[in-house]
């Protein structure tokens, strides 16, 4: 399996983004997916998850802001980010759960992508 992230960028606060993430394996569909962001030299965060079945949470700090959704005829998953903040600067990576919840842990990860929010 390989997750291959992009969309990241340079974008101003206030601006929005639109993460991908394509999913290379079979049964893409059946797997809860998230997406995490990592600032240096602090640990990685779960943004958003969304199960096999569409049922998605956030993270406080991003809910009602970014939408975490899955083409699963496309085997991609996305991440819109709206109203961006520059503390939403970080690397994003997008990740395979073990299972279709979000509560299986992590089992694959992709390679991350730089999302850079100026004030």
């Amino acid at each position: 399996v390989q997750l291959q992230a992009s969309g990241g960028g340079l974008v101003q606060a206030g601006g929005s983004l639109r993460l991908s993430c394509a999913h290379s394996g079979n049964r893409f569909s059946t797997y809860a997916m998230g997406w995490y962001r990592q600032v240096p030299g602090k640990q990685r965060e779960l943004v958003a998850c969304i199960s096999s079945s569409g049922t998605t949470n956030y993270a406080g700090s991003v809910k009602g802001r970014f939408t975490i959704s899955r083409d699963n005829a496309e085997n991609t998953l996305y991440l819109q980010m709206n109203s961006l903040k520059p503390e939403d600067t970080a690397v994003y990576y997008c990740s395979r759960r073990r299972g279709r919840l979000c509560q299986h842990p992590d089992g694959y990860w992709g390679q991350g992508t730089l999302v850079t929010v100026s004030s």
